[in-house]
């Protein structure tokens, strides 16, 4: 059995410490210092892990990313048909808030903040690669008629902002966890909120019966 190495799990320690804080603060009001007090290091001891910010922005933001895309693109990977892609897509994205709600806040935080150009390119492209494997199962969904033919960037938006927004009121150990959280919006997503009126009078209705036919006089 391998010997975990005594300065990698201090480093994750490190990063779940950053990670924390900059959910709690943002990336731009957290500080170099505040990580470390919140360590009970040294801002040098700090420094042999991550020299800088930057380096913190990798781990934190890019990391989580290529992280949150590998697991989406998996999912949807092993469904059979477009909409059933949709939901296994969702349901692993909330599934990463579920079980890593401060690196899905801190990324976002960091994603929106201070970066270099370089990272925020980086973080860019992986973050367009994400939403573009949404987008092709909404358009695959419509090719196959399963869907009505939306548009699928628009559409893409909708489902996108549903979980974005969900981290600000979802409760972590409440009574539903954000992946049932999300397969409820999907079910009225998907499903629509009104009644097909016409189909649900025609279905209460009796069955009309057929008009009497006019019986011929009988003939001797």
């Amino acid at each position: 059995m391998e010997t975990p190495d005594p300065l990698d799990s201090r480093e994750n320690q490190l990063l779940a410490i950053a990670r924390t804080l900059f959910a709690r603060h943002g990336y731009d009001r957290t500080s170099l210092r505040d990580i470390a007090e919140e360590a009970k290091i040294t801002k040098a001891a700090l420094y042999y892990y991550f020299p800088n910010k930057d380096a913190l922005f990798e781990r934190v933001v890019l990391e989580s990313l290529q992280s949150l895309y590998d697991e989406t693109s998996a999912a949807v990977a092993r469904a059979q048909t477009p909409t059933e892609r949709i939901r296994a897509f969702m349901e692993a994205s909330a599934h990463v808030q579920d079980h890593g709600r401060d690196r899905w806040i801190a990324g976002s935080n960091a994603f929106w903040q201070g970066a270099k150009e370089g990272q925020r390119l980086a973080a860019l492209k992986l973050r367009d690669s994400y939403e573009q494997l949404l987008r092709q199962c909404i358009t695959e969904g419509v090719a196959s008629g399963e869907l009505r033919p939306v548009d699928p960037a628009m559409t893409g938006r909708l489902l996108l902002s549903a979980l974005n927004h969900m981290p600000r009121w979802h409760k972590p150990g409440g009574r539903l966890s954000a992946t049932e959280v999300m397969q409820q919006f999907l079910d009225i997503l998907m499903n629509g909120l009104v009644q097909d009126t016409a189909a649900s009078s025609s279905a209460a209705r009796p069955a009309a019966h057929p008009p009497a036919r006019k019986r011929k006089p009988a003939t001797a």
